[in-house]
């Protein structure tokens, strides 16, 4: 592989420090008042963390062994963005002197937003089972670029769900512009995975 697929998977880390260290000019900053262990940005900004380390994963192993470059290109930039978010999320938590950890997930947003995690496998909105991922990992050609698209798909609507939570049950002006952000790109990321998933389909078929 040349180019942008020879490049080690050290540069997500370092272009989430770069992104990390831009946040303060879109709000990556400390509130003014302070979320507790137990509030809704806290857990939030948690199970945010979870749920982004799973969508890393996927992006990293489709970057490494999809088909498709321009699937692979997406899936660089997914892990990319949400490698960085993470590092926001944790440097919230430890801003707020909150633990990095706690809880169960989607416990912060309440009945209305309740999410059945016990059916699930205690996994949050969207996440793929154990199952899934290893038949995903097992997977090669574009059987992997397809894969990828159907998980990281519903795995987008599920976080578009949690933010969308969010944004009913915060006013604290860090986690809405997170959250708002969160909702507007994952939409965005959710329409270029379904049109490049059917194109792949659609040359299978030809």
């Amino acid at each position: 592989m040349t180019g942008l697929w020879r490049r080690p998977a050290v540069l997500i880390a370092i272009t989430a420090v770069l992104m990390l260290a831009a946040g303060g000019a879109v709000g990556w900053v400390a509130a003014t008042s302070t979320p507790g262990n137990d509030s809704v940005e806290a857990g939030f900004a948690r199970d945010m963390i979870t749920h982004h380390q799973q969508a890393v994963d996927m992006a990293m192993y489709e970057w490494q062994n999809g088909a498709d470059e321009t699937m692979r290109a997406v899936a660089y930039d997914i892990a990319t963005a949400q490698s960085a978010e993470m590092g926001m999320y944790r440097t919230w938590l430890r801003q707020w002197d909150v633990q990095l950890s706690s809880g169960d997930p989607m416990a912060w947003a309440g009945e209305e937003h309740a999410h059945d995690t016990e059916a699930n496998g205690g996994l949050m909105p969207g996440m793929a089972t154990d199952e899934e991922m290893a038949e995903f990992k097992a997977a090669t050609g574009t059987d992997v670029d397809v894969m990828f698209a159907n998980l990281m798909i519903d795995h987008h609507i599920g976080g578009v769900d949690m933010a969308k939570a969010a944004l009913d049950l915060s006013d604290d002006a860090l986690v809405v512009d997170a959250a708002q952000r969160t909702v507007t790109v994952q939409q965005s990321e959710i329409e270029n995975l379904e049109g490049h998933r059917d194109r792949i389909l659609s040359s299978a078929e030809n």
